[in-house]
C-alpha cells in the first residue's frame, strides 16, 4: 500500500469517512515528508517516517484523545523535537487531546499544560507542567534516576 491508502485506513468511522479529505490535508501539513511521499510504498519508510505515518493514520480517525507512547524513541532528536513541537501546538486547532507517555522529562515538560510524574508506577509529582519544569524534587527525582544508570555515578 502507498502511504495515503496506509493512512486513509485510519479513516474508519462515518465522521472520519466524511472529512477524510480535510484530515489528509492536516495530516501532510503536519508531516510534509509523508506528502512527498504519499505515493511511496509505506513499508519503504524509514524509522521516523513510519512513525510519523503511524501517527498520521490515527489522526485520521479523528479522535478526541490521542495517546503516545514514546513517540520521540528511535527518531533523530532534532526531528523528535520538531515533531513533538507540531504535535503539541496543534492541539488547540484540531481539539485533539494528547496524552503523551515520555521518558523525556525535559522535552516532555516544555511540550505539555498539565504533567503527572510517575516513579516505579507511583505518581509523585503533578502539576502545570511550566512549573514542574523548575521544581527543586523533580530534579532530585532526575539525578537519582541517572545515577542508577550503568555508567552513572550511583
Amino acid at each position: 500500500m502507498t502511504v495515503t491508502e496506509n493512512l486513509l485506513l485510519g479513516a474508519h468511522t462515518a465522521q472520519a469517512r466524511r472529512e477524510r479529505e480535510a484530515t489528509l490535508a492536516h495530516v501532510y501539513a503536519l508531516f510534509p515528508v509523508l506528502d512527498e511521499r504519499r505515493a511511496q510504498l509505506a513499508g519503504s519508510l524509514s524509522g521516523g517516517e513510519q512513525q510519523m505515518r503511524a501517527i498520521g493514520r490515527a489522526l485520521m480517525a479523528r479522535p478526541s484523545v490521542l495517546m503516545l507512547d514514546e513517540p520521540t524513541l528511535g527518531l533523530a532528536p532534532v526531528l523528535g523535537r520538531e515533531d513533538l513541537r507540531h504535535r503539541a501546538h496543534d492541539q488547540p486547532a484540531t481539539g485533539v487531546t494528547i496524552l503523551l507517555v515520555e521518558q523525556n522529562v525535559r522535552q516532555a515538560l516544555t511540550l505539555a499544560h498539565r504533567a503527572c510524574v510517575l516513579e516505579s508506577g507511583r505518581m509523585v509529582l503533578e502539576g502545570p507542567a511550566r512549573e514542574l519544569l523548575g521544581d527543586e524534587r523533580l530534579k532530585q527525582r532526575i539525578s537519582r534516576a541517572l545515577a542508577l544508570l550503568p555508567g552513572g555515578t550511583g
